[in-house]
This record gives C-alpha cells, sequence and structure tokens, in this order.
C-alpha cells in the first residue's frame, strides 16, 4: 500500500460478518485504507443449514426468463461476500461510497506482503460472544461453487 495514508491490517478469523463490515465501513469513511486477511475465516451466526440455505437462496435462486446474461451477478467467494457486505453499509450512489469501496482490500489467507504485519481483531466483533451456532464465509462460499480450499 503506497502513500501516507492510515492503512489498518485486520484478522478476520473468528470475527462476526456484520459487526466486522460495519466497523470496517467506518473506517473507510473516515479515509483509512483497510486490508482484511483470512476472508474464509470471518463468521456468520446462526445455524449452519439455515444460513447456507439463505446464501443458496439468495444466490442460486435468481433465475432471468430472458437470458443467462441478464440475472444479477451474485458473489460466491468469501472475498466477495465480504466486499458486498461492507458495499451495502457505504453510502454506494454517491463518489464518497465508492471511493470509500476502493480503499478495501480482502484477501484468503494472509499474503506474502502482509506476512510480518500486525493485524488488528476488534473485540466487539469476536465470535466467542456468541451462544449458538455459526459458519465460516468459506464454508458457504464452497457451498455456493467457490473452488477455493475450505479447512473443517
Amino acid at each position: 500500500m503506497a502513500g501516507g495514508e492510515d492503512v489498518i491490517v485486520v484478522d478476520g478469523r473468528g470475527q462476526i460478518l456484520g459487526r466486522l463490515a460495519s466497523i470496517v465501513a467506518k473506517k473507510l469513511l473516515e479515509g483509512k485504507r483497510v486490508v482484511v486477511l483470512n476472508a474464509q475465516d470471518i463468521v456468520v451466526s446462526g445455524d449452519p443449514v439455515m444460513v447456507i440455505q439463505s446464501y443458496k437462496r439468495t444466490v442460486l435462486g435468481v433465475r432471468s426468463h430472458y437470458s443467462h446474461r441478464l440475472r444479477p451477478k451474485r458473489p460466491r467467494s468469501p472475498t466477495r461476500l465480504f466486499k458486498a457486505t461492507v458495499r451495502g453499509m457505504l453510502p454506494k450512489r454517491n463518489s464518497r461510497g465508492r471511493e470509500a469501496l476502493r480503499r478495501l482490500r480482502v484477501y484468503v489467507g494472509v499474503p506474502r506482503e502482509f506476512q510480518g504485519v500486525e493485524a488488528t481483531r476488534f473485540r466487539e466483533a469476536d465470535a466467542s460472544r456468541l451462544s449458538r451456532g455459526y459458519v465460516t464465509l468459506g464454508r458457504i462460499a464452497y457451498e455456493l461453487g467457490w473452488r477455493g480450499e475450505v479447512e473443517g
């Protein structure tokens, strides 16, 4: 990342999707660059079967009578699922929101350039606060047809 801008490196492992996305959206609107690592390990709270069914209905259930090119393109990888969540929390119809989304980078795993960097974790978004079940974005993406590697 170039420039004198503030860069926040976030470790997504064991962080709750919605809470993490709202924190990241606020940081982006403040003008900071945000890098999210380990997107495949971000968790979505709820019964795993119900969460996966809900995503499948949203992503795979949308059809068009006219052409496969005209139906909406839905995200299937963990990086795109997270980016779509953050995008929903930004004012995307004006330039401020679009610029904020351009400052977001999301990665599966940890790229070489961030190997030794200390990553931030947000206590208020930690999955240890959950009392019920959850599923990772990697598992959801795999169920949607993503071809990346999933552990567990």
